[in-house]
């Protein structure tokens, strides 16, 4: 396993994580004690929860007891937890606001029977607060040894370079990660969000790396998704699209001219980007987490970067 500072910190990550939302959401206690257990032996420190992902944040605080200065615990607020069977109280859609965040930050410290976090990240912007109070109250949580760093979730570019310019004229904590969604299917915030990252240097930590599993080649054009799937049980069936299928299908040719998986294309080419800081990958099973482990080991040439460019903006 290689390490990366997360953007400019002094913060050090796996360079694939662990997207913890299935321990809280799909699996039992059992399987995810073999999925946290087989992380920590493949080398990973980078565990993302976040206190919308129903009892996730539970089962990894239960599940890391004896390895808490071993990884970095990364958790969320600022998501709508009373559909996750969660309550931090009533928030009339503020949750960026110092009062909300107080509570949410005491939830996610006694959920996860810790001390601190180590990375708190703000699930999505909260147009109802100033960004100003949020990042003050991220400031306090920072100086009162609760937070250790703090991160964004899905911000525009924009968004991102106003927290900046905040957090630096007022003197706060910045937010040293930013959480958004890329794949080789997904390259939009390339456009605004990759261009803010690179220029004030924040580390990109990629969500759905493999499109829902389109990018694990699980599925076949014209084919029905299986039960049980990301993409069947959210829904999501209208991203089986030819469109998709024919990158997906590019992809594995070239993945196969290259003796590796489109898994390895998936997590390692992604890994390649030089926004990224870690790829967060969620899995089911151990075998899923060596995979995952493996596929980011893979190092693509300059030139299979600029080929890859070329299959997924065709």
């Amino acid at each position: 396993m290689d390490f990366r500072r997360l953007g400019n910190s002094g913060l050090v990550v796996s360079v694939v994580g662990l997207g913890t939302n299935n321990l809280g959401m799909k699996l039992d206690m059992d399987a995810s004690r073999a999925v946290v257990h087989a992380a920590l032996d493949e080398g990973i420190t980078l565990f993302d929860t976040a206190d919308a992902y129903g009892q996730s944040e539970e089962r990894l605080g239960e599940l890391l007891q004896g390895h808490r200065d071993d990884v970095v615990l990364a958790t969320k607020f600022g998501s709508d937890v009373r559909s996750r069977g969660n309550d931090n109280g009533e928030d009339w859609g503020a949750r960026g606001s110092r009062r909300y965040i107080r509570r949410a930050v005491e939830s996610s410290l006694r959920k996860l029977r810790t001390d601190w976090i180590d990375l708190y990240q703000m699930h999505r912007p909260d147009p109802q607060t100033p960004i100003d109070e949020t990042l003050a109250a991220l400031d306090d949580l920072v100086h009162e040894g609760k937070v250790r760093y703090v991160g964004s979730s899905n911000f525009t570019g924009w968004q991102l370079a106003d927290a900046q310019w905040t957090a630096r004229t007022r003197g706060y904590e910045r937010f040293v990660s930013a959480q958004n969604e890329y794949s080789w299917l997904q390259r939009g915030i390339e456009a605004d969000v990759v261009p803010a990252l690179e220029e004030y240097g924040i580390g990109l930590l990629p969500y759905f790396p493999l499109a829902s599993g389109l990018l694990s080649g699980k599925y076949r054009r014209g084919e029905a998704a299986s039960e049980g799937s990301r993409i069947k049980d959210w829904g999501m069936e209208d991203t089986l699209t030819d469109a998709a299928f024919d990158v997906v299908e590019a992809l594995q040719s070239f993945a196969k001219q290259r003796d590796v998986e489109i898994l390895d294309v998936a997590i390692g080419g992604l890994a390649a980007q030089p926004a990224v800081s870690s790829v967060i990958a969620g899995a089911t099973s151990p075998e899923q987490i060596r995979r995952n482990v493996a596929a980011g080991n893979w190092q693509p040439s300059p030139a299979d970067l600029v080929e890859l460019d070329d299959i997924t903006n065709s």
